[in-house]
C-alpha cells in the first residue's frame, strides 16, 4: 500500500461515469455492481465529488434523473458536461453552430442561435450519424473560409450492455481528414475540461484524483492537469490499456468501490 501514500491528501475527486458508474445501454443502463454504494461513501467521508463525463446523449437534467433512478445520489451542479462548456465558447465567440448531435442533446443548445451557421459542432449523435448528416456537415464545413469544427469529447469508443460502440471521435477524425481541418475539443481529454472540472469541484489538482474506465482521454488527460488518476477494470478497460506506451495509471483498480475503500483507508493513516 506504500504506493498509495499520496491518497492522504486527496480532498476531491473526478468521477468519470459511463464504464465507472453504470455501463450504459438502449435500456437505460445497468449501475456497475457496489458504485452507488461507493458514491455515497465518498459524500459521507466529506471529500468533495464532481461527476467529469463526456456524456452528449442526454441533457444534464435527463443524465442526472437517469443517474438518480439508479441509485446515484447526485445533482446537476456536479455534473461537469461537455455542452455547457461548448454553449459558452459559442457565445463567447459569436459562433452560430450547425448541430450534428443526439437529438436529446439539442435541447442544450435551445438558446444558442443556429442560424446561417458558421460552425459545426459535434457529438455522440449515435443513430444520427447517418450518411446524409454527415456529408451535410463536410458540405458546410467544405464551403467556409475558416471552416471551425467543435467537437464535444474524442473518444474513440465506449461499452454498452451490448458491447463495443464507436464514439464520437472516429467521425470527428473522419471530417478532419475530409475538410483539412482539426477540431476544437470542448471534453476530455482537454486540459481546459479538466481544469473547469477541478474548478466546480473545488479543490487544486494535486489534491484531485480521476477515476475512470478510458486510458486516454480519463487518465491522461487527467494526469496532463497535474492530477493523479485511476484507472477502474471496467467499462470500456481492456488488458492491453495496461500496456500502454505514453499513459500509466498511478494505479489500476477492479472498480470504483475498491478504488474508494483503498482512498478512505490511507485517509485514516
Amino acid at each position: 500500500m506504500a504506493s498509495w501514500g499520496w491518497a492522504r491528501a486527496v480532498r476531491g475527486l473526478l468521477l468519470d461515469v459511463s464504464g465507472v458508474l453504470y455501463d450504459s445501454g438502449a435500456d437505460g443502463g445497468v449501475p456497475i455492481a457496489g458504485s452507488a454504494e461507493a458514491v455515497r461513501r465518498i459524500k459521507a467521508s466529506g471529500l468533495k465529488l464532481q461527476l467529469c463525463t463526456n456524456e452528449t446523449q442526454a441533457t444534464r437534467q435527463d443524465f442526472v434523473r437517469k443517474l438518480r433512478a439508479m441509485g446515484f445520489e447526485v445533482s446537476v451542479a456536479e455534473v461537469t458536461a461537455p455542452a455547457p462548456a461548448a454553449c459558452h465558447l459559442l457565445r463567447e465567440r459569436g459562433l452560430r453552430p450547425h448541430l450534428l448531435v443526439h437529438h436529446d442533446l439539442v435541447p442544450e443548445f435551445a438558446e444558442i442561435d443556429k442560424t446561417n451557421p458558421n460552425c459545426v459542432v459535434l457529438g455522440d449523435a449515435a443513430e444520427n450519424f447517418t450518411y446524409a448528416n454527415l456529408n451535410e456537415a463536410f458540405r458546410l464545413l467544405i464551403g467556409m473560409e475558416k471552416p471551425v469544427l467543435i467537437s464535444l469529447g474524442k473518444g474513440r469508443y465506449y461499452k454498452e450492455t451490448d458491447g463495443l460502440k464507436l464514439d464520437v471521435g472516429a467521425y470527428m477524425k473522419a471530417l478532419e481528414y475530409a475538410c483539412d481541418v482539426q477540431a476544437e475539443v470542448v471534453g476530455k481529454p482537454a486540459k481546459s475540461f479538466f481544469e473547469s472540472a477541478l474548478a466546480e469541484l473545488g479543490v487544486p489538482p494535486e489534491q484531485a484524483v480521476m477515476i475512470g474506465d478510458d486510458i486516454v482521454s480519463d487518465v491522461g488527460g487527467a494526469q496532463q492537469c497535474g492530477m493523479r488518476a485511476l484507472q477502474v477494470r471496467t467499462g470500456k478497460y481492456r488488458p492491453s490499456d495496461e500496456n500502454h506506451p505514453l499513459v500509466k495509471p498511478d494505479a489500476y483498480v477492479n472498480n470504483l468501490a475498491e478504488a474508494v475503500d483503498i482512498i478512505l483507508q490511507q485517509q485514516q493513516l
